[in-house]
């Protein structure tokens, strides 16, 4: 599996779509939208913020998609993603869980702030148990030796990244992107990940 191929499964976004050496890089920044359009290898992104922006994709470049998992399938020991926002009581409760595949088991392990609201919080690590919570489920997780609970209320969503192509990549469609930028501001695409039956990734 090539690093861009990694990168596209963290969909993923998220989540993706990425290998533990993209996350290492920097700078690197997340562009969330709606596709204007693909000519050739530049691939045109409405921004949430109101800018439009240019992302050159390399060659063999294939995008990302999701799609639904339930909440049985995430099991101890599974390796996720959890974007996730400080409650009034202390604790964190998921946005979304993204479940990685056993390939990419490790990739991003941490705890970082993120860019879906105000205080979220994204948490990749190994869950090492699951109980039953007052809204919910309650994740116990532990990333590089340091535990985190984070309760998953029934309606959070709960994703895997999927393979896409290039012809997914239709405008209106929302992505996510991440990117490094070039002097001229446009972004050379380390991964993006687009909205496809359905499932638009987070924005």
């Amino acid at each position: 599996m090539t690093p861009t191929r990694r990168i596209v499964l963290f969909a993923g976004l998220l989540m993706a779509t990425t290998a533990a050496t993209a996350w290492a890089q920097a700078p690197q920044s997340n562009i969330r939208g709606s596709i204007v359009g693909l000519e050739g290898h530049t691939l045109t992104v409405a921004t949430r913020e109101g800018s439009t922006v240019k992302m050159i994709l390399p060659d063999g470049f294939k995008p990302g998609a999701l799609k639904r998992l339930s909440m049985s399938e995430i099991k101890p020991n599974s390796f996720v993603a959890s974007v996730a926002t400080p409650q009034a009581d202390g604790t964190l409760q998921a946005s979304y869980v993204q479940v990685f595949p056993e390939a990419l088991r490790g990739a991003g392990e941490g705890h970082y702030d993120w860019d879906l609201g105000p205080g979220t919080t994204m948490t990749n690590a190994t869950v090492t148990s699951i109980v039953s919570a007052t809204a919910g489920r309650k994740l116990t997780m532990v990333y590089k030796g340091t535990p985190i609970d984070i309760v998953v209320p029934e309606t959070t969503p709960i994703i895997t990244g999927i393979p896409a192509e290039l012809s997914d990549l239709k405008p209106g469609a929302k992505v996510f992107a991440r990117g490094t930028k070039n002097a001229d501001g446009s972004y050379n695409a380390v991964r993006v990940t687009v909205g496809k039956d359905g499932i638009d990734p987070p924005q």
